[in-house]
């Protein structure tokens, strides 16, 4: 794990599965296309969520955040290290996960494409 401006970053070569993935992109971009287990709270919606979450957030795993490019997931990773979560950024986002030939599924779980 490296560290980026002022927040914990982690490449997708680092992850693997049963890590724990929040994507906080917009609906149309998951509908697009997303990780087939990431957990979604689009981040316009994050802090309203965030209590009806925190359950699911803290169960002990490091919460691993992406966004299309990783300047949204930046933001919602230090909002989740400022409540004490164990997170970080995904580095270069969904982008970076489709372009090291990671699965990306559309919402009718067809192959997907980050938009």
């Amino acid at each position: 794990m490296t560290f980026g401006s002022s927040v914990p970053t982690v490449s997708v070569d680092d992850l693997s599965a049963g890590d724990f993935l929040l994507d906080v992109r917009e609906n149309d971009e998951w509908e697009a296309g997303h990780v087939e287990d990431a957990l979604h709270v689009p981040m316009s919606e994050f802090a309203a969520r965030y209590v009806e979450l925190s359950d699911t957030i803290d169960d002990g795993r490091r919460v691993n955040v992406i966004c299309r490019s990783g300047g949204r997931s930046a933001q919602v990773t230090a909002y989740l290290l400022q409540q004490g979560v164990d997170a970080a950024n995904v580095a270069g986002g969904m982008e970076a996960w489709a372009a090291a030939g990671r699965p990306v599924v559309s919402a009718n779980g067809a192959a997907g494409a980050v938009i």
